[in-house]
């Protein structure tokens, strides 16, 4: 069961009590972050929605950016994987990951870069498009990568492979008219 917009352990309790007088006590929660009081009351939710039988918390990126300043997303971000994984609670990246390329076909540079970042939560949320199994596939090869550089918030120290007989890049080619220069890369 999805808590939009929690901003404090007693928005929890109301849900949690609710889903007791239904006879649903058996769903987990979803705890969304959305606002800079959620954010300021996250412990004390995490807290009380432990006691459900299955909690996580969604990191609702969009509208965190307008109520905190987009200056201050990453850090705030990191503070609530942080306070997740402490707290053996799952993660669930949400906002815009991939958006441009489910829509377009194309990702952005800083698409690609946060799709990666998004390997340290435990589960990653796509919006839909026309081309959401190409999103789907690039996100299921950028996080397959990324799982042998990073576990959770700990970075693995492994060894380097970037540089080893890299594919060729799927949404990008480059091309010269220079002859020489043309000889040089096939030489390579």
């Amino acid at each position: 069961m999805g808590l939009s917009f929690a901003q404090s352990a007693a928005d929890v309790g109301r849900l949690r009590q609710r889903l007791l007088d239904l006879d649903a006590a058996h769903l987990g929660l979803i705890i969304k972050i959305e606002t800079r009081r959620g954010f300021e009351h996250l412990p004390e939710m995490l807290l009380a929605a432990m006691a459900s039988p299955a909690t996580g918390v969604m990191i609702a990126r969009g509208d965190l950016a307008v109520e905190c300043g987009y200056e201050r997303l990453a850090e705030i971000q990191e503070e609530i994987l942080w306070a997740c994984e402490a707290a053996h609670v799952p993660v669930v990246w949400a906002t815009q990951v991939l958006e441009t390329l489910a829509k377009t076909g194309l990702p952005s540079r800083a698409e690609i870069t946060d799709a990666a970042m998004s390997e340290r939560a435990e589960c990653v949320m796509l919006n839909k498009g026309p081309h959401i199994l190409d999103a789907i596939r690039t996100l299921d090869d950028i996080l397959r990568r990324m799982q042998s550089h990073q576990s959770k918030k700990r970075p693995l120290l492994r060894a380097l492979k970037a540089w080893a007989a890299l594919p060729e890049p799927q949404f990008e080619r480059v091309a010269t008219r220079d002859p020489e220069a043309r000889r040089a890369v096939a030489a390579v």
